[in-house]
């Protein structure tokens, strides 16, 4: 049997050594080098949407590897990615790292620098658990994609483009179609998930922050069931608390949310901290919100590009939803697409704030009219991105099939020249 190895190694020298001595291994199938952590799931969430068969059995994760640290890495690939096995190769090969490093998910421990017979044996174990895995599990490609399903990120371009609501929305949409939903306000000094909501809660997401271990007991202390068929795990009430919450807290939270419901939406607000670029970074989903005026297009562009040089997510795996269209709007989705480099949805969403004024002033968004323009296109967004429960039989893109917005022309008149010009700035 041919062992498909993968190694994630971000010093070139690093990588050289390693390529070189999975070369002689026998009936060793090693791939390139990744340099990076987003490069590594990225490759392994492409293979495993082509076929359970196009994973490897075996990653190797360098002691060094970035931006996401070694331990963390490899948590997120044994949770998302269950039946791969993952190797630590470490400069330290004591028992502490060993102790974490299992508790992390990884199958083995390879000592540096490295020996060819350790590096054998440990492949060859990873290798033999992977395959009794997979037989064990069967074929079905959902089996990697990770327990609980979808993370879906919705993030704001600035203030005020109507993340949030985007969000609850997005949330409502697929509890209704039967999906196990969890709501996450990871807006951590600014959250309005409970006020749009009209709930209060003495627990938020402050409260897991210094937990190591999150048992699906802690969680459920920590989350407030609402009647909308939500679990809401809300902001701090004290913004202050919010910076308790780090990028290292984050991954743990998404990971035991992502581990107990179907769909877990998590608005980040629009500012970019530890915490909810970790969470764009591990979403499967990454939704951008933003306004069609040159102020928030420009600031949509700029987060963008923050993005990728954090090595956060690329441009082109994000999805942008255009908020308050109109036909009349000078700037269109598509001339937003353009600029941002991002994947603009079909599906604009209406500017009709008086709809929404009534049930947003009153903290009860779930009380909007099904009849509203506005929620008919989120929720026909929630479609299209793939959160909702398809009925049977239904094609996956059916939600947004037909819509109007399709198709939407450029308007070459007042601000679109201005935005033109600093596209390259």
């Amino acid at each position: 049997m041919t062992t498909r190895i993968l190694p994630a190694a971000g010093d070139p020298d690093a990588a050289r050594a390693i390529s070189t001595l999975l070369s002689q291994l026998p009936a060793a199938e090693p791939a390139a080098p990744v340099p990076d952590s987003t490069t590594l799931l990225d490759t392994l969430g492409r293979l495993a949407a082509e076929s359970i068969d196009e994973l490897p059995e075996v990653v190797l994760v360098h002691e060094r590897i970035g931006p996401v640290p070694a331990l963390d890495l490899i948590r997120e690939v044994a949770l998302r990615f269950p039946a791969v096995g993952v190797v630590l190769v470490s400069s330290d090969a004591g028992p502490a790292v060993f102790s974490a490093a299992m508790d992390s998910g990884a199958r083995g421990l390879i000592g540096l620098p490295l020996a060819y017979e350790e590096l054998a044996a440990r492949v060859q174990a990873a290798a033999q658990w992977s395959v009794g895995v997979r037989r064990h599990l069967g074929r079905g490609a959902d089996v990697f994609t990770g327990p609980g399903g979808k993370v879906v990120t919705v993030t704001g371009a600035k203030g005020g483009v109507g993340t949030t609501f985007t969000a609850v929305q997005f949330a409502l949409a697929a509890a209704a179609s039967g999906r196990r939903t969890a709501l996450v306000d990871m807006d951590l000094q600014a959250g309005d998930v409970g006020s749009y909501l009209d709930v209060q809660f003495r627990r938020s997401i402050a409260d897991l922050a210094g937990i190591h271990d999150i048992s699906p007991r802690v969680l459920q202390d920590a989350v407030y069931e609402d009647r909308t068929g939500l679990a809401l795990l809300l902001a701090p009430a004290e913004g202050e608390r919010g910076e308790e919450v780090d990028e290292r807290a984050a991954r743990h939270i998404v990971g035991a949310l992502r581990s107990r419901y179907e769909l877990v939406v998590i608005d980040c607000g629009s500012q970019v901290t530890g915490a909810n670029a970790a969470a764009v970074e591990m979403a499967d989903v990454a939704v951008l919100v933003t306004t069609p005026d040159v102020v928030c297009v420009r600031a949509a562009k700029r987060l963008v590009r923050m993005w990728e040089r954090l090595q956060v997510r690329k441009a082109e795996d994000t999805a942008m939803v255009v908020n308050r269209w109109s036909k009349h709007t000078e700037i269109q989705p598509s001339l937003i697409e353009k600029i941002t480099k991002t994947r603009a949805t079909r599906t604009p969403v209406p500017a009709a704030f008086k709809e929404l004024q009534a049930v947003v002033d009153a903290g009860r968004v779930q009380d909007l009219d099904n009849r509203s323009s506005v929620k008919q296109a989120l929720w026909t967004l929630a479609g299209e991105l793939g959160l909702l429960t398809a009925p049977s039989g239904a094609e996956p893109e059916a939600a947004g099939a037909g819509n109007p917005g399709a198709a939407l022309a450029v308007r070459s008149a007042g601000p679109v020249a201005r935005l033109r010009r600093g596209r390259e700035g």
